[in-house]
């Protein structure tokens, strides 16, 4: 009976290390899936309608677009007499008065002087420039800068909530604070 006894001890150990014989876990090759997600920005775009000041029949649209950080604005715009005129961002887009001048000054967040626009000395955010009307009437100035944004945190750049107005005469450049442009002959604001 001990020998019994001794092949069952025996018998189990053997079974029992068999079945605690470790396997080497199977390892697969793992392909990692990559997505690489990319933002395309869609430029902003402000169309705006002029309207007509000071008893003058000057009308038009202006458009804002800003992509890759630079701004590009186009102004077209008829019924202006023939010759230079100025084009300012002024610092509202209140259109409301019959002169335009609800629109208040020319935009100036930096605090700089009246100038032309990337002059040493000082130009308003707002200084756009002159433009020229042809014998019709008619007239269209592009201009881009990454000096402005549309919609941006940076108040210095921001023109969202400003105004554009184009003036009867040529901007001089010199006088303060608003370059003796003369009436104020279409408005609009820059509202999204």
């Amino acid at each position: 009976m001990k020998k019994l006894t001794v092949l069952i001890v025996v018998l189990a150990l053997i079974f029992v290390a068999c079945k605690n014989e470790k396997k080497e876990p199977v390892i697969e090759d793992a392909v990692e899936e990559v997505i690489e997600v990319v933002e395309v920005a869609t430029p902003k775009k402000v169309t705006m309608a002029l309207a007509a000041k000071s008893d003058s029949n000057v009308s038009g649209n202006v458009v804002f677009t800003e992509e890759d950080g630079t701004v590009n604005m186009t102004a077209t715009i008829s019924g202006l007499e023939a010759g230079e005129h100025a084009i300012h961002i002024h610092a509202s887009s209140d259109c409301s008065s019959p002169d335009g001048k609800s629109a208040g000054g020319h935009w100036n967040p930096t605090a700089q002087q009246h100038g032309k626009w990337g002059d040493d000395t000082g130009y308003h955010k707002g200084d756009i420039g002159n433009f020229t009307a042809d014998e019709s009437g008619n007239g269209t100035i592009s201009f881009s800068t990454d000096e402005w944004c549309i919609g941006c945190d940076d108040e210095t750049k921001n023109i969202l909530g400003k105004g554009v107005i184009v003036h009867a005469g040529a901007d001089d450049f010199t006088s303060q604070p608003s370059g003796a442009a003369g009436a104020r002959v279409s408005c609009a604001g820059i509202i999204e």
